[in-house]
């Protein structure tokens, strides 16, 4: 006398619906009927069912199971395989909670690379300034960005930096120069003690030109018009040598 779909069910630890499910996508072969209709499971049936429950704890897919043979009691070569992938996925989660830690630690925007040195210095910047930085993260080489993270290591003191960041979009021309002839000196020492901060292709798999552009689309977006009228004025007077 064989177990009905439920008694197979209890003994398998699975559910009913879990049985069926295994029929229905050909994992589970199905058994013989009483005379009255009723499904009757037999030994080989458990044993089944507890192989693809096993196989699933371990990791594997109910389309891996599929395609392994059901006479072999010990795939070697597909363990080795979920094991390897197993171990890259081990890999991935230690490295996803290194970095966990180190935002937990500090004020580090999650959206900014886990070695990025500068991460605190950033945390603190205006929003239009950190997300600038994160553009930049994304399109220069990884020499370029180390030059960067140094420069970002010193908090801004110049004040004028504020004056940038607080400028009404609607600023007058007069303003708008005097903050660009003010932020000038500053620029160019920064740009001086930093040189590898230039922002180039280098170091890329990116063109000059989509550097440029995907520099200049974020600028767009993230500062307002008497902003980047300032920004403007300011590449004019650090170009002129006697400004």
């Amino acid at each position: 006398m064989g177990w009905s779909t439920r008694e197979i069910a209890e003994l398998a630890g699975t559910t009913l619906r879990a049985v069926r499910h295994y029929h229905d996508i050909g994992l589970l072969a199905e058994p013989h009927r009483r005379t009255n209709g009723y499904k009757q499971y037999g030994v080989d049936h458990l044993v089944r069912i507890l192989r693809i429950r096993r196989l699933t704890d371990l990791g594997f897919s109910l389309s891996q199971i599929a395609t392994m043979d059901d006479t072999d009691p010990h795939p070697v070569e597909a363990l080795r395989a979920l094991d390897a992938e197993l171990a890259a996925t081990v890999e991935r989660l230690q490295r996803a909670r290194l970095e966990l830690g180190v935002i937990l630690r500090r004020p580090t925007p999650a959206e900014l690379p886990p070695n990025f040195a500068a991460a605190d210095a950033v945390a603190e910047m205006p929003q239009a300034d950190r997300s600038f930085i994160v553009v930049l993260t994304r399109v220069l080489g990884a020499e370029t960005m180390r030059a960067w993270a140094d420069m970002l290591r010193k908090p801004v003191t110049d004040p004028v930096a504020e004056q940038f960041n607080t400028l009404a979009p609607d600023a007058d021309e007069q303003t708008r120069a005097a903050v660009a002839r003010d932020l000038a000196p500053y620029v160019r020492a920064l740009n001086a003690e930093h040189p590898g901060a230039k922002i180039t292709n280098a170091g890329t798999r990116y063109s000059a030109r989509y550097v440029q552009q995907a520099v200049s689309k974020a600028l767009a977006e993230l500062y307002n018009p008497a902003q980047l009228d300032v920004l403007r004025r300011l590449n004019r007077l650090l170009s002129d040598p006697q400004v």
